[in-house]
């Protein structure tokens, strides 16, 4: 087997300050609700900048309270070369506690629930190429204003 090793990329905090869209019960038992990004921040050893405005958190709840993740990002690096950013994820928790928290979008501290994204980059971007042939992971937590991710490029 060849072993997969995990360089830190960037710590991302996106900003959601306006309420949630929610369409409701959707046919397949979800519910889902849409969350806009009005910007925010990332910042790295190798990349750094500023998250547009205009991103899209898509959030699927289960019945039993669990998320699936969707979201849509545009960055903005230092320098101006624009990268698009997309993730999808779960975040879930080992006990009903924490689910009850995840439900009622009460604080959780960082670790205590299943928060995982699996990343992808486009860009055109003269430098940032590299990120094109890049898959990254991260682990999650949500503050009042949006979620914070630490991401790692998997080597």
């Amino acid at each position: 087997m060849t072993p997969i090793e995990l360089r830190p990329l960037f710590t991302i905090k996106a900003q959601v300050t306006a309420p949630a869209q929610l369409v409701g019960a959707v046919p397949h038992g979800y519910t889902r609700r849409v969350m806009c990004v009005s910007g925010g921040r990332f910042e790295g050893e190798r990349l750094r900048g500023r998250v547009l405005p205009g991103g899209a958190d898509v959030v699927l709840e289960r019945p039993d309270g669990g998320l699936h993740l969707d979201v849509r990002l545009v960055l903005e690096a230092e320098g101006g070369g624009l990268v698009y950013m997309t993730y999808s994820g779960r975040r879930n928790g080992p006990t009903p506690e924490i689910m009850r928290k995840i439900v009622n979008r009460e604080p959780i501290a960082r670790g205590e629930d299943y928060f995982r994204v699996a990343v992808q980059f486009e860009t055109a971007a003269p430098g940032l190429e590299w990120l094109n042939d890049r898959i990254a992971v991260g682990t999650g937590t949500r503050e009042s204003d949006g979620p914070v991710y630490d991401v790692w490029e998997v080597a």
